[in-house]
């Protein structure tokens, strides 16, 4: 019967040990293995599945401490009837609900809902876009191997007895200090400004930071300003905590800044890379915005989620830099530029805005987790998130240079919004050029692009508008890709024509 578990051939993308634990885990709490009776010696059942006989001896080994097995001196390794029994209890419990009523009551959860999250607008990503042969998504990208491999490294080494003190114990609403202190000296001087340590705040990315500062200021008919078009997770955010939003224009100096913010309680903009049309804020627009805030006082919410993603002209300083009076809450990622599925970011802001937004915090789940903060400390302290960050704006500056030729040269009926860097651009199709058609259309042939209409505020949203991410795509397919965009967005403009 034992041998049943094991017909289905090992996946070579797993570490076999692993693979062997958990066949026999499940075998034994199938309970098709006799408790008085040992499991095969480790050379018949090595010599049974075809791997060598020390690999499942420590298999075994691992089983016996997990509590599984129990080893006999002189007659091997036996089903640990504990083990047994504790499942068997569980499975006689689960059998309790048989005495339930046959029906149950109807619940209603829309009637309990004060607030439906699943309605929202959002951006739909296709889970499967790695299928694609041009894959123009943002927010995904190419693996780094050289970073993936050092994050591995300073993984192992958090673990180790020198380190795993700093995380094995609750931290309570505290930070690793470690982290903090690496932030406060290799990040923010990059952003133009400093901080002490009772003005940072960590979070579980960027978008965690807007959701705890939103949570703080927000409040049913407060009045919210944000750009438009804009990152949709934020508005979305905003308006589920009862906040009125009010759009801003956007253009190739960002958000437009003007005595129309009279009135509002806060601010929210995407400055280094302005979400989604990734144009860069300029410096005069940045002193009105804060100018501004002080005039009608306002909080400004600053999410500079890929500062460090800039490599055409000089690094703008971030609006904090700016900050006189304690109105700038800024937001920074530091998985997006490293591995957009890391989840870790970080808030600067006034010690008083800190002290509540880890008091909120506290309440939702108390720190991000600790290990990674460590282990992230390292990746800092050791220079590898900076040589990360090198060889990202080399490779992302020569697509974005090949997006541009290949813009040029295949798509030149389009309008381009310049960009000072990023791993995206914002293109708006000739007018009679439906953007969800075009979707539909380049997916028939591999191509996946993203409509910009979810961004707009109101929907009152142009239907022609794209934005192309580059970062999930190799160099060499850019040409190809916007070559054979080109091709549909002509033949569309042509039918089109005809049928106007």
């Amino acid at each position: 019967m034992l041998e049943t578990y094991f017909d289905k051939p090992f996946d070579p993308g797993r570490r076999l040990q692993h693979q062997i634990q958990e066949r026999l885990i499940e075998a034994i709490l199938a309970g098709i293995w006799p408790l008085h009776e040992p499991l095969p010696a480790t050379r018949s059942l090595a010599e049974a599945i075809n791997v060598s006989r020390n690999t499942v001896s420590l298999v075994y080994e691992r089983l016996a401490e997990d509590g599984y097995l129990t080893p006999v001196n002189r007659r091997g390794y036996f089903i640990n009837e504990r083990t047994i029994r504790e499942q068997l209890n569980i499975r006689q419990d689960a059998k309790l609900k048989e005495g339930l009523p046959s029906e149950a009551t109807p619940f209603d959860l829309q009637g309990r809902l004060k607030y439906s999250y699943s309605g929202q607008r959002s951006i739909n990503k296709p889970a499967d876009w790695r299928s694609y042969d041009f894959p123009f998504i943002y927010g995904q990208i190419l693996p780094d191997k050289i970073s993936v491999a050092r994050w591995r490294d300073c993984v192992r080494l958090a673990g180790t007895a020198q380190h795993a003190p700093s995380w094995i114990s609750d931290l309570v609403d505290d930070d690793d200090p470690m982290l903090v202190d690496q932030i406060i000296r290799r990040i923010l001087p990059q952003r133009g400004f400093r901080a002490d340590p009772s003005s940072i705040l960590l979070t579980v990315g960027a978008q965690n930071g807007i959701y705890l500062t939103g949570r703080l200021f927000c409040h049913e008919g407060m009045r919210v300003d944000v750009e438009d078009p804009g990152y949709v997770d934020a508005r979305n955010i905003f308006e589920s905590l009862g906040a009125s939003l009010t759009g801003h224009r956007v253009d190739a100096n960002g958000m437009r800044v003007s005595d129309d913010l009279e009135g509002a309680s806060l601010v929210y903009v995407t400055p280094g890379h302005q979400s989604p049309t990734s144009v860069t804020m300029s410096m005069e627009r940045r002193l009105a915005l804060i100018a501004a805030s002080e005039k009608h006082d306002f909080v400004i919410l600053e999410d500079n989620y890929e500062h460090e993603l800039n490599f055409v002209g000089a690094q703008r300083p971030a609006l904090k830099c700016f900050d006189r009076s304690g109105r700038v809450v800024h937001i920074g990622s530091l998985s997006k530029p490293l591995f957009p599925g890391l989840r870790a970011g970080f808030i600067a802001a006034s010690p008083e805005i800190i002290r509540e937004l880890r008091a909120l915090r506290r309440l939702m789940y108390r720190h991000p987790p600790a290990q990674e903060q460590r282990a992230l400390a390292l990746f800092l302290a050791e220079g590898h998130y900076d040589a990360h960050i090198r060889r990202q704006r080399k490779v992302l500056s020569q697509k974005w240079k090949t997006v541009f030729r290949s813009l040029e040269r295949h798509l030149p009926m389009c309008d381009v919004t310049q960009t000072t860097g990023g791993s995206a651009i914002w293109l708006e199709l000739p007018d009679n050029v439906d953007a969800r058609e075009l979707q539909a259309k380049a997916a028939e042939q591999s191509i996946l692009i993203e409509p910009g209409d979810v961004h707009y505020l109101n929907g009152k949203a142009p239907g022609n508008c794209i934005r192309l991410g580059f970062g999930a795509v190799g160099p060499e397919q850019i040409a190809e890709g916007f070559e054979r965009l080109g091709q549909l967005v002509r033949q569309l403009d042509r039918l089109n024509k005809r049928s106007a």
